[in-house]
């Protein structure tokens, strides 16, 4: 059984600068909940990640 870190961060979505301070990924300021859903699923459909919700006002996009 093989367990690590298998992925790589795309990017970081989000709509308070205060929540991601640096990121080695892009990070994305969105102006409202709306836009940032839409970003993020934008983003990882153009580049194959999956939308994972950290729960902190900010999104990750991951390629597994």
């Amino acid at each position: 059984m093989d367990i690590g870190i298998t992925g790589n961060v795309i990017a970081v979505v989000t709509i308070d600068k205060n929540v991601v301070s640096s990121s080695s990924a892009p990070i994305f300021y969105a102006a409202n909940e709306e836009q940032r859903e839409r970003v993020a699923l934008l983003i990882a459909k153009t580049t194959r990640g999956m939308v994972h919700d950290l729960e902190i006002g900010a999104y990750i996009i991951v390629r597994h």
